[in-house]
C-alpha cells in the first residue's frame, strides 16, 4: 500500500536525514539482524526510509511492512556495548 502525500510529508518531517534508527523488524531474506543500528539518508516517493545500515547494509525500510524506532542521540549506542 503506497501511503498518501500527507502520510509521506509526515514521514520527512519524523523522520528527518541524519535520524538515527534501530531496526525493530523487516520482512525480507538478507534483512539486518533485529536492533542494528542505521542513518537515515532520505524518505522517497513511496514511504521508504533510505538507510545506511552500521553493518554496510542498504536495504530501505518499507512503509507498513519494516519498523524501525528512533534512537535517542544521546544515549550510547546499542553498537557500542
Amino acid at each position: 500500500m503506497i501511503p498518501k502525500r500527507e502520510k509521506i510529508a509526515e514521514l520527512k518531517t519524523q523522520f528527518p536525514n541524519s535520524t538515527r534508527v534501530k531496526l525493530v523488524k523487516m520482512k525480507d531474506a538478507c534483512a539486518p539482524k533485529i536492533c542494528t543500528l542505521g542513518t537515515l539518508h532520505g524518505v522517497d516517493d513511496i514511504g521508504s526510509l533510505l538507510l545506511k545500515w552500521d553493518n554496510g547494509s542498504n536495504l530501505h525500510v518499507i512503509y507498513s511492512v519494516d519498523l524501525v524506532e528512533k534512537v535517542k542521540p544521546n544515549c550510547k549506542e546499542e553498537s557500542e556495548k
